[in-house]
């Protein structure tokens, strides 16, 4: 508390009186008894009821708040007349804080209050004070109340609800322009003093906006502030009491004013004119370029819309305001051809959609530019001289026929020659074909209606000069009807007569299609082939017919089955017809002409199958059997080709060393007489390589004869062992090679010489040139010493 607060609260205890020394005194009644007022009143044991006076006198007590002192405050004292000084009275208080903030001296009557009071927690209190006698405790007067009000002193300083405001004003507004208004409170005693009058005061924020003093009501203080220029503005606003005079307290709070926007800017376009490029190819509906108006609003007020006003492309050119980005889109509205027009001028306007009234002398709120736009040659691809072509054909035409002729050019200045060709794709049976140069289409495969009625082509056409530039064509093929079906059964037909039939009597209906599509519609005719003394055909003029009896009582004994030429033609031209054969079969029949049996043998056989066809049955499964029988047995026993298939194949025992030997003396390989005589072998000798799994008895086999071909004794040899048993699975076959009778020296083997060597004849090799002399010197010297010896 400043020194200021202190001397003005002095000031004021000085000019205020002094509550706390009043006292309360008690006055006693001359006489006790009741006394009555002014009026009577009876009770209802019609007793007079008297209201009897009290002895309290009373003023209130008032205590002033935040008092600092060290011994308790005084409050007031309570005295009673009857109160003799003598200590005989005994005074009791209760009520708000009694014996805890105030307190009583029982003897004297004093109220002391023992802490520092806050007005603002608690404005009053309200006790009940009572005299008794201190001996008997017998009350002397009637307890009563009264209250101690507590007196405000300027202790607490305005404060506002928010630290921080936020508020808005729109731009241009004029000065006195309520902004917001900022409440500020104070705690202290509004009816007692300036302690709880405030009073307003900016403390920042001029000279843009001012304050009311009473009302606290910010304003604004210039006119025509722009957002464009200036948008956020913080004020500080004081609230203080004691009416603003010096010494009283205060608080301050912030103010954030925002000017918002208005539309009070028209859009302005950065340039005077715009250029822009396109090709000519590029499709209706294709963006050209973006213009855009700039525009200092915001939000709504900077919305704008853009419009083709004037110019030669009107016509060729769109512009759509794309609302995200406020531009404006130029778009392609016709096919552009460079050839025809290569520039295009537009006057494109821009104008706000939301104008202020109160601001159109800033106006006019809108702009224009001048857009140029430049077509850009390419290599176009041909062109049809039609979006779509349909072309009508008759079924029956010939190959080769041509069916129509599709034209295109070439748009572009060079005039290139166009070459045409079909999508194979859409004719994958190739019933169609095209002329490259002229677009004539023909027929390539005859053409039937009735497996397809519409062929779509696609044709296409391109630059001989620039191949990959192509333009397709739809082209639809109709094949019209001719009349090149016969009619036919509309159904199969299961067809019978009863055996007690009479004449006249109806035995089917039948109908005809027919896969031709006149105009006129189907019309059949249906007859009969021949006369038939069994069954007529009458026409019903409807596309049907009956099949009736022409005579009474068939026998299936007799016919069981009759077969009825039907010939069926339609009324288109050529006329075509065909000839149907109904089978009607003889069926035995209830009285009601419901069909029983149809087959002959049925009254003859018994039901299941015959004896005959149960033999029949057996005798095929039989012969089945043996023929499988007959099979495995042949497969069984057929015999293994032999190794050696013919004389050129004989095999030898070659034993391979590098060295040159001895030739026929070289005889460590094999032993041809041991191969002669199998007698003279003493035991068999098993293979060293494999340990055998089972010892089986040498077979002794009979000895060839001296004179054996050799390929005859292996082949003997071979088929003993293939037929002997005991012959184990892991002997090996030892091959030996054989010239044969194409070479010149012929074979060199012993295995076709003679029993001895005495019988060979070597002189032979000397007719072989010098490489064989030694040969012949050693086998024809041999010779000549066993002769001589």
């Amino acid at each position: 508390m400043t020194i200021q607060q202190v001397l003005l609260l002095l000031l004021l205890w000085m000019w205020l009186p002094h509550p706390c020394h009043t006292e309360m005194l008690f006055r006693r009644t001359p006489d006790l008894r009741p006394k009555s007022f002014g009026g009577r009143a009876s009770g209802n044991d019609g007793k007079a009821i008297h209201r009897q006076k009290r002895g309290w006198m009373w003023n209130q007590f008032f205590l002033l708040e935040e008092y600092t002192g060290s011994d308790y405050q005084y409050v007031g004292k309570l005295h009673s007349d009857q109160d003799k000084g003598d200590g005989s009275l005994k005074y009791i208080l209760s009520g708000d804080g009694a014996g805890t903030l105030f307190i009583i001296d029982e003897k004297t009557g004093d109220i002391h209050a023992t802490r520092r009071i806050d007005r603002e927690e608690k404005a009053f209190y309200t006790l009940r004070a009572q005299a008794i006698n201190r001996r008997t405790l017998r009350p002397v007067e009637p307890e009563s109340e009264f209250v101690i009000k507590i007196h405000d002193i300027n202790d607490n300083e305005p404060t506002f609800p928010e630290e921080i405001y936020t508020a808005s004003v729109p731009e241009m507004s004029v000065v006195g322009t309520s902004v917001v208004q900022v409440t500020a409170t104070d705690a202290d005693d509004p009816s007692y003093g300036n302690s709880a009058r405030i009073i307003y005061s900016i403390l920042q924020g001029q000279p843009y906006f001012s304050v009311e003093p009473e009302t606290g009501i910010i304003r604004t203080a210039l006119p025509n502030m722009n957002r464009e220029n200036r948008e956020q503005y913080q004020v500080v606003i004081q609230a203080k009491d004691m009416g603003g005079q010096m010494g009283g307290l205060s608080g301050t709070t912030t103010v954030n004013i925002t000017l918002t926007d208005v539309n009070d800017n028209p859009p302005r376009f950065p340039q005077s004119t715009i250029h822009l490029r396109i090709p000519e190819s590029s499709p209706v509906g294709t963006a050209i370029g973006r213009v855009k108006a700039t525009d200092a609003d915001t939000g709504k007020n900077a919305e704008v819309e853009y419009r083709i006003i004037d110019g030669d492309g009107t016509d060729m050119f769109d512009i759509v305001t794309q609302k995200d980005t406020q531009e404006g889109i130029i778009t392609v509205r016709k096919p552009l051809d460079y050839e025809t027009r290569r520039l295009y001028t537009l006057k494109v306007e821009a104008e706000n959609t939301h104008v202020d009234p109160r601001f159109y002398y800033l106006g006019p709120f809108k702009d224009t530019t001048i857009v140029k736009i430049s077509v850009e040659d390419v290599d176009e691809p041909p062109v049809f001289s039609r979006s779509s072509y349909l072309f009508e054909v008759h079924e029956d035409i010939e190959l080769g026929t041509i069916i129509g002729t599709v034209m295109a050019r070439d748009p572009d200045s060079a005039s290139s020659p166009i070459r045409f060709s079909l999508d194979r794709h859409t004719d994958l049976d190739r019933i169609f074909n095209i002329h490259s140069g002229n677009g004539s289409i023909y027929t390539s495969k005859p053409l039937d209606r009735e497996i397809s009625q519409w062929h779509n082509l696609s044709v296409i056409a391109a630059e001989i000069n620039n191949p990959k530039d192509t333009t397709r064509v739809p082209v639809y093929v109709r094949i019209l009807d001719v009349n090149d079906n016969a009619p036919q059964f509309a159904v199969f037909y299961d067809t019978f007569v009863c055996e007690n039939a009479r004449a006249g009597q109806l035995i089917q209906t039948i109908s005809a299609v027919d896969k031709d599509d006149p105009l006129g519609g189907q019309k059949f005719f249906f007859s009969l082939a021949a006369v038939n003394p069994n069954f007529t055909v009458q026409d019903n003029e409807d596309n049907t017919a009956r099949i009736l009896t022409r005579r009474n009582g068939f026998s299936r004994h007799e016919i069981s089955t009759y077969l009825l030429p039907v010939v069926i033609s339609d009324n288109d031209y050529p006329i075509q017809s065909s000839t149907g054969t109904l089978t009607i079969r003889v069926c035995a029949c209830d009285s009601r002409g419901n069909m029983q049996s149809c087959s002959a043998e049925a009254l003859l056989l018994p039901a299941g199958l015959s004896t005959g066809a149960l033999v029949a049955i057996l005798l095929c499964i039989i012969i089945l059997l043996v023929i499988v029988v007959l099979f495995a047995a042949l497969k069984r026993q057929r015999k293994k080709e032999p190794l050696i298939l013919s004389k050129e194949d004989i095999r030898d025992n070659i034993v391979s060393y590098n060295d040159e030997g001895g030739g026929e003396e070289d005889t460590q390989a094999f032993d041809i007489g041991t191969l002669r005589n199998p007698a003279a072998i003493e035991d068999k000798k098993l293979r060293r390589d494999i340990i055998p799994e089972t010892l089986f008895v040498p077979r002794r086999t009979p000895s060839a004869p001296d004179n054996t071909d050799v390929r005859d004794f292996i082949n003997q040899r071979l088929k003993e062992h293939d037929t002997d048993p005991s012959a184990p699975p892991y002997d090996s076959l030892a091959t030996y090679a054989y010239e044969g009778n194409d070479s010149i020296a012929e074979s060199l083997s012993s295995l076709e010489s003679g029993t001895t060597e005495g019988d060979q004849n070597y002189d032979y090799l000397r007719e072989w040139g010098p490489r064989f002399n030694k040969l012949a010197e050693m086998y024809g010297g041999g010779e000549s010493d066993k002769d001589t010896s």
